[in-house]
């Protein structure tokens, strides 16, 4: 680390699957990963929560990522995974395709995302990062998962 402490605002991510893309969550925000389980649906929620399950006595959202941005999707199967986040005190259950791996990023490597539609809302991606000749979605959880994080922590 240099002297001046300009590494000091480095952070880790988890990097995911979902389709053919590759996006990442901060891992300070990821209280664990489960494997694939089916959710219990609930009527009148949004086409993106596929529905909830009970995680050790708490029923948590199961919000399916492919839907909430919009992306071709496939039935969830047994690689699929639930990445069990934690949402200023709220816990929501994410579903991809898969776990890549652990990455750290500078934030002055995440690039601004382009705004493409009129209502900010729907603006998932809070940056891109540059790696490997690949582009890495940096994931807005607070925007993903809205009002959707209904259980306290």
């Amino acid at each position: 680390m240099g002297e001046t402490g300009e590494e000091t605002n480095r952070a880790e991510f988890v990097t995911f699957t979902v389709g053919e893309q590759r996006f990442c969550i901060d891992i300070m925000s990821l209280r664990e990963i489960r494997g694939w389980s089916p959710a219990t649906p609930l009527p009148d929620t949004p086409d993106y929560v596929l529905g909830v399950v009970n995680l050790r006595g708490t029923v948590l959202p199961i919000i399916d990522l492919a839907e909430r941005f919009g992306l071709p999707g496939a039935e969830p199967n047994a690689r699929s995974i639930i990445m069990i986040t934690n949402v200023d005190g709220k816990l929501a259950g994410l579903l991809a395709d898969s776990v890549s791996d652990i990455i750290t990023i500078d934030p002055s490597e995440v690039q601004a995302a382009p705004n493409y539609k009129e209502d900010s809302r729907s603006m998932y991606v809070a940056g891109l990062v540059a790696r490997d000749d690949e582009m890495i979605g940096l994931v807005s959880l607070p925007d993903v998962v809205g009002h959707q994080a209904l259980v306290a922590a």
